[in-house]
Order: structure tokens, then sequence, then C-alpha cells
């Protein structure tokens, strides 16, 4: 009898590196699956007529592009999230846009032109449209919503991108219901147009080139990840194609998202930068300007001009300045704000007020408010008397220069002139007074007729009956002498 271990042979055992291998690839498969959608693509026929038929705005399709254009206004200027949000789900307006991407990706120039004069048009006319309302709209605040249209940035670039993407995947898969709602809020083609046109009308150029800017970077990005998509799942070109206008549209399109790429990454630098300079700026006045008695009433930290400022006002007992400003401006380059401009205002003291009117809350603002007022007051009378002060000296020294040539053509005899406004103060009641004084060098002498006239021509030239004249002063330090 035949041994059974000869007629049964038990199978080859695999090694343990060999298990670990097959269960890699098996998990491998089974992850591609997931991201594999050739069962859900329809075919490049169903697709582009899909596109094709969203390309011109004709009949409905322009009727649904004036109400959203109408509705998105509305919302940009009462500043209602609900209603921006509407009129992108229900804008028509990446229909040439994708068709824009799609005729470059198959080299369908008849596409292509068409989608872009549809493009245009939409976008004249919403810009027509919005300016128009915000005309003959009452309210002309920039809300929120308005603001938040004119601050493109890379990462619009990257919301375009993604959301074209996921647009173009939408249309050439069936089931596309749940995602195009999203890709219309995503991409937010309409409410930049409806800011742009509130610059128009308000001849705001920020508003309307910043929000216009982030309208074409959404659009180029769409029609670029249109065109990737088209080239990945590789549509086959019209018949009657032309290389080489194909290769330079395609080249054109490049150099523009690159360049769109350009710009955004420089304002999202801008704005990172304005970022993180306010950011420790607020916590640099919360964080150093902590006195006794002295308290921060409010504080602005801004950007103008390329330099960086921030304001204080302060309300307490009032501080050393000088001291004040020269110990923070050392604090400010410790903590990073090296070459910030640091303004201090300081406000009135709370010893002003008395007991009664501080522990009394309906007497506090009145108080506070007659406070404020005095003080102000107070500062304005010395302003103006200090702006008097130095208009007057800015005269008496331009005439001093000119009045110089007029005493040399009179009277030759003189060499130097020096005049000087001067405290007199008397010993015996220290009353001061100030008089004006005129010194001649006249080496050749100078006659006492001669001394009479210059001094009547100096006073009537100065204006000032009180003018006193000194001829050749013992010991002057004319310029000769120095």
């Amino acid at each position: 009898m035949a041994d059974s271990s000869t007629q049964n042979p038990s199978p080859v055992k695999k090694s343990f590196k060999q298990e670990i291998g097959e269960n890699i690839k098996i998990f491998w498969k089974e992850l591609i699956s997931y991201f594999n959608v050739a069962g859900d693509l329809q075919s490049q026929q169903e697709v582009e007529q899909s596109i094709r038929a969203g390309v011109d705005f004709k009949g409905s399709t322009l009727l649904v592009l004036i109400f959203a254009i109408i509705i998105a206004s509305l919302g940009l200027n009462t500043d209602s999230t609900p209603v921006v949000i509407g009129a992108m789900l229900i804008s028509p307006l990446m229909g040439p846009i994708i068709g824009m991407g799609l005729g470059i990706g198959i080299s369908d120039f008849e596409l292509l032109r068409r989608s872009f004069k549809n493009i245009s048009m939409a976008v004249l006319g919403s810009l027509v449209a919005s300016a128009i309302y915000f005309l003959i709209s009452p309210q002309y605040e920039g809300s929120s919503q308005l603001l938040a249209r004119t601050s493109p940035s890379i990462y619009d670039v990257f919301v375009a991108l993604f959301g074209g993407g996921s647009g173009f995947v939408a249309i050439a898969c069936r089931s596309k219901a749940q995602v195009m709602p999203g890709v219309a809020i995503a991409t937010s083609l309409m409410p930049p147009l409806c800011t742009a046109g509130y610059g128009l009308a308000t001849m705001q150029m920020n508003f309307f080139l910043g929000a216009l800017y982030l309208f074409f970077t959404n659009m180029v990005f769409i029609l670029f990840a249109t065109w990737i998509g088209v080239k990945i799942l590789k549509y086959k070109p019209v018949v009657y194609q032309n290389q080489s206008r194909s290769k330079r549209v395609q080249i054109f399109i490049t150099i523009v998202a690159f360049c769109t790429i350009g710009v955004s990454c420089f304002l999202t630098y801008r704005m990172i930068t304005k970022n993180i300079f306010l950011a420790k700026a607020q916590t640099f006045v919360e964080q150093q300007m902590v006195f006794p008695n002295t308290q921060v009433l409010n504080h602005k930290e801004y950007i103008s001009d390329g330099k960086k400022y921030i304001d204080v006002t302060l309300i307490g007992t009032a501080l050393p300045k000088d001291s004040l400003q020269l110990a923070l401006m050392n604090k400010l380059d410790s903590v990073g704000l090296g070459g910030t401009i640091l303004q201090i205002k300081q406000g009135f003291s709370f010893s002003t007020m008395n007991s009664s009117t501080v522990n009394s809350p309906e007497k506090n603002f009145s108080e506070f408010y007659t406070l404020a007022q005095k003080e102000l007051l107070q500062k304005q009378t010395t302003i103006d008397s200090l702006k008097e002060s130095i208009k007057f000296h800015e005269w008496f020294d331009r005439q001093s220069i000119e009045v110089a040539p007029e005493v040399k053509a009179l009277f030759p005899q003189v060499k130097d002139l020096a005049l000087s406004r001067m405290v007199v103060t008397s010993l015996e009641d220290v009353s001061p007074d100030t008089v004006s004084m005129v010194f001649v060098r006249a080496s050749a002498g100078f006659l006492d007729p001669d001394r009479k006239k210059l001094l009547d021509f100096l006073r009537i030239r100065f204006k000032d009956d009180h003018l006193g004249l000194t001829v050749n002063p013992h010991g002057f330090p004319w310029p000769s002498n120095i």
C-alpha cells in the first residue's frame, strides 16, 4: 500500500513577507476602486452637449441672470448672507466659463469664441445692472458682504481651482445634483460683479478693481480646472483643429494663470503681513500700556503708505510724554514692531471730577462731556496762540532777510545788520517785556541824521514804533569777527 503522504502532497506554505505583500496589493486595489469614476462617467458627446447648452445667454437663461444680478445686489446692499447665497445658486455665469475650458481642451475655437463672447456680455450686463441699482439705492454704505469681495488672495485661487474641478467632474458624471449647488456657492461669481458695479456707481476704484480682479481670478481657474479635466479624461479634439493655434492658446492661458497666481500671492503676503502686525500691535497695547491711574480710552492700528501706525488715546493722570514715548519705542523693537510710529494722545484727568459725579451714573456722562469740551477748548486756544506766535516769527525772519538789500541801497556805509526779538526784564519788579532791536555795524561811522533816518525807515518797514537801534555795539559777534 502506498504512503498517503506521497499521494496527497501538502500545499507549499507562504512566507510572512509574501502574505504581507499580497495583503498590501489587495488593500491598494480596494482603495483605488473608491476613486474610480469610470463607471459613473458619461460619454464625451453627452458632456459636450450639456456644456454647450449652458454657454448661450438667451431666453430663460438671460432672465435668470438678470434676476440673479438683482438678488445679489439686494443681498450685498442689505448685508444679507442668505440672499447672497441665493444669488450664487441661481446664477448661470458658470456655463460659458466651463465652455471656454472645454473649447481650449478639445481645440474647438468656435466654442471658445462663443463662450468668451457670452461671458463678456454677461459681465458687462451685470456691471451695468448692478451700477444702476446702486445709483438709485438709498443705502450707500459698504457692508461687510461688499468689503469681503474686494480683497482677493491666493486662497481664492484654490477655491476657484478646486470648485471648477468639482463642477467639471459633476458635469462629466451622471450623479451631479448634489454637487452643482455647492460649486455655485463656493466659486461665488455673481457677488464680485455686483460689488464692482457698486464701486462703479459710487466711483470707488478700490471696490471696482478689487472685485473685478476677484471675478477674473475665479473665471481663469474655473476654466483652467476644466481644461485639466478634459486632458485627464482624454477627450478627443475636434476633427479640423489647428495645432499651432491650439498650442498658442494653451500657452497663453497657462501664462495668464501663473500671472494671476503671482498677483494673488503678493496680495496674500500683504494681507498676512497686515494681519500679523494688527495682532502684534493690539497685544502690545493691551500688555504694555497698563498704568496705575491712567487707562487706554481707545487705540487704532493701521498701515498707511507703507508705514505702520499705532494711535493710542489715554485718559486719567497725565504721564510725561517724552519719557513715555521713549520707553514704549524701545519695547516696540523688542516685540518685533520696530519702525512702527506710535502716536500717543492724553485726555483729561479724572482728578477734576468730584466724588459725587463719579458715584452718580446719571451725571457721569454729562460731566465727562463737559470736561472734554473744556479741555478741547483750552487746547485749541493754546494751538491758536502758538500758531500766531509762529506766524509772527516767520514773518519777522522773512522781513529781516528782505530788508538787508534795501538798507544797503539807502545806507552804503552799513556793512552788517542784525535783528532780534529779546525779552527785557526789570530787576525792580521782575516784570518781563519783549522788544525788537536792530544792530548795525558801520566801520566808517554813522552820523546822527543818518541814524534817525534809518530808525524811521525800519520802524515803518517793521510796523513797530518801539523798535530800537544800536550802532556799532562793542563786542558784538559780527560774522567777519567770528
